[in-house]
């Protein structure tokens, strides 16, 4: 006999489960039509609004660490998407510009997930959000996730290798 609390904790796992496979889904719906990850398309999307932007100034822009974002630029560079362009006045000043294929890409692009979780959040009265915000805190703290360092992007892969040994749907991302 299943008893309350386990049925609401199965509620509560189908749920975890739905949103894991909803930023899955999404991921790969942007790798298919316009062949970039999410953090990749949000690193783009930033250079084409503010052209010229060093690295350090981009990181703060995306809230993403300096690390994650040299790395996205590295390899959107090889993909001959984004350029880094050293400054003559200030050799130490690297500004990053988009290709004409950058921008085709862009401006095909899908919405982001977190741009649409966030248009709708925003609705929400103040006290549904303090509540969920709370709830999901919860959560966290029960997985043990609490501590975890992560950045505030739905995507499933941060556009950086990952483990070979971790199934790519598992969520779990390797920096």
């Amino acid at each position: 006999m299943m008893h309350s609390s386990d049925s609401q904790a199965t509620l509560v796992l189908r749920s975890l489960r739905q949103i894991i496979r909803s930023v899955d889904l999404h991921s790969q719906q942007l790798r298919r039509s316009i062949g970039l990850t999410g953090p990749q398309l949000i690193i783009l999307t930033e250079i084409h609004k503010k052209p010229g932007l060093t690295a350090g100034d981009l990181s703060k822009a995306v809230t993403l660490s300096g690390a994650t974002v040299t790395s996205v630029l590295d390899r959107l560079e090889a993909k001959g998407l984004v350029v880094r362009v050293r400054s003559e006045q200030d050799r130490r000043r690297v500004s990053l510009t988009l290709t004409p294929e950058a921008e085709d890409r862009i401006s095909r692009s899908p919405s982001l997930l977190q741009e649409e979780f966030l248009e709708k959040f925003i609705h929400l009265e103040p006290w549904e959000q303090s509540q969920l915000v709370a709830s999901l805190q919860r959560i966290a703290t029960l997985m043990n996730a609490q501590s975890l360092k992560v950045e505030p992007v739905l995507a499933m892969d941060m556009g950086l290798e990952l483990d070979r040994n971790i199934p790519r749907n598992s969520g779990i991302i390797e920096h």
